[in-house]
């Protein structure tokens, strides 16, 4: 149990970071770490501020990119933010009208398929599996997506039902230390500074739960991470895990059929805007204004597309949120979500080859299960139902700031589907409100490689999306010979050659990426 409790709140710690109302209250060693270089900081970033400083420097972007950040929801307000969203400038604001016939009414930032067109929103969702699971007639109930479906439920509800218990037994434990010490000593312990005020005086009951206190507050524990914890935990088995649970009512569509298209609202922000504002902020928060972090690209607007509610989107407004950003101007896609089923492939498998056939970029966040992505997929996935692959997408992997054996993220997902890797490790982003946070995952890394598409497509238009790839594919630093440690879900990690990992063995770098994309302008 003590040891299960240590990595519970070890996990609490790197999942549950605290907003802070300035960047500069961040931790100096994750501000903007990921924009540094290898070998003149000594730290795996992506080489882009001496990507800025010494290529272009006196250069100016020759086209505005527009990005859409397929998500939650953006703050589209903040204060690093708000100068570099997009504006839909053939609709008229609040004026009730499809001023531009696109089908969507009042669009000026994006769109919101997560409500309905009173602007209720749907927050907490179920899972895929779920779904599946409440959709299947029992005469079907023995088909592989179905079993699946219950396997997949039947692994979440036994992980959520013994947190549920090492959480009530924390609790327990913690609250009959707290009143050892309220009893012998007067003393109401709710923080390290409280124990401070605490003498043992050869007391080993009053030591035992000291010892106990002072171990749990040197971890970073406090007591509003357990009660996030346990609300997590509530959350997940009151509905995403209920079978009885179904927001989509709200939204009034019908959610198997693809036609029907007659919902939505214009609210982009909706009410879980924290990792959708994170992912737009590292590609496009305003640079060099001396306020809050820089943003990876110089002359880009983000698009801004809700699908992603707390819990799994659903295919059929991912093929939607794709199409709309297609149809209405976007160059580059960034979808930092994924699950493990998907239903409506066949849906999103159509908006992906429309977007091919208009040469969007589409880049997606491998994942963060540690597992091998080219056997366990993760969807949406850069494999059609045919067998054969867009040649529009990148699959990101997420990476560290050290050239060593921890280079990839623990939680990434890899396999030779992962193109390649890019920062996701403590990166300093925005959060709503004007606030900022440390975020980890894939879904940060996804967009550092879509801000540097977005650069590369700025600074040199004529330059194809495939050409774009190839250079994102070819420039990287390379590890090849490097071992490290194979991330993965549970149990320990092997050591294995970094180039088994990704199909380029390689990190992100916006220098060489410039400097390839200079010799392929130019011909050389």
């Amino acid at each position: 149990m003590k040891q299960l409790l240590f990595f519970l709140f070890l996990f609490s710690l790197s999942s549950l970071q605290a907003q802070v109302k300035s960047a500069q209250e961040i931790d100096r060693k994750y501000l903007n770490w990921h924009n540094q270089d290898i070998k003149d900081n000594k730290i795996a970033g992506i080489s882009l501020d001496k990507a800025y400083r010494q290529l272009l420097s006196g250069k100016q972007p020759k086209k505005q990119i527009i990005v859409a950040v397929i998500d939650g929801g953006v703050d589209i307000n903040h204060e690093d933010l708000k100068g570099n969203i997009w504006v839909n400038e053939d609709e008229i604001a609040n004026n009730g009208i499809d001023d531009d016939k696109n089908g969507y009414v009042d669009d000026i930032h994006g769109w919101n398929f997560l409500g309905n067109r009173k602007g209720d929103n749907v927050n907490i969702e179920t899972y895929e599996f779920i779904r599946v699971m409440r959709d299947t007639p029992k005469d079907q109930q023995n088909t592989p997506t179905y079993l699946k479906a219950k396997q997949l439920f039947d692994k979440e509800m036994k992980k959520q039902q013994e947190q549920k218990e090492t959480l009530e037994k924390f609790s327990s434990i913690y609250e009959k230390a707290r009143a050892i010490v309220r009893e012998k000593t007067g003393i109401d312990v709710h923080s390290a500074e409280d124990l401070k005020e605490v003498r043992t005086a050869g007391d080993g009951q009053l030591k035992s739960a000291k010892d106990f206190l002072s171990q749990r507050y040197g971890m970073g524990f406090t007591e509003k991470i357990l009660e996030k914890l346990r609300e997590a935990n509530a959350k997940q088995l009151k509905y995403q895990l209920s079978l009885d649970f179904n927001p989509r009512k709200i939204v009034g569509d019908n959610p198997n059929d693809i036609n029907d298209t007659n919902y939505g609202n214009n609210d982009v922000a909706g009410p879980r805007a924290d990792h959708g504002t994170a992912v737009a902020g590292v590609i496009a928060a305003v640079r060099n204004n001396n306020l809050g972090i820089d943003g990876i690209a110089n002359h880009v607007k983000i698009m801004v597309i809700r699908t992603t509610p707390d819990g799994d989107e659903r295919d059929k407004d991912v093929a939607l949120g794709i199409r709309y950003a297609v149809e209405n101007g976007a160059h580059i896609i960034n979808m930092s979500f994924g699950k493990d089923l998907s239903p409506g492939k066949k849906w999103v498998d159509e908006a992906v080859r429309l977007a091919e056939q208009k040469g969007v970029l589409l880049v997606h966040a491998a994942g963060n299960d540690g597992v091998n992505i080219d056997v366990v997929e993760n969807y949406p996935s850069d494999r059609y139902l045919d067998g054969t692959e867009p040649t529009n997408w990148i699959e990101v992997g997420a990476s560290g700031q050290k050239a060593d054996a921890k280079l990839p993220a623990s939680f990434s997902n890899y396999g030779q589907h992962v193109d390649l890797f890019a920062p996701g490790v403590q990166i300093a982003s925005l959060d709503t409100a004007n606030h900022y946070n440390t975020h980890d995952g894939t879904s940060l890394a996804a967009p550092v490689v879509a801000g540097v598409a977005a650069l590369l497509m700025s600074y040199y238009p004529d330059l194809s999306t495939q050409q774009i790839i190839e250079i994102l594919m070819q420039s990287g630093m390379r590890y090849p010979k490097l071992k490290v440690l194979q991330p993965i879900e549970e149990g320990k990690p092997a050591k294995v050659r970094f180039n088994t990992l990704s199909k380029t063995a390689s990190i992100l770098n916006a220098y060489q990426a410039i400097e390839m994309a200079e010799k392929m302008k130019s011909g050389k």
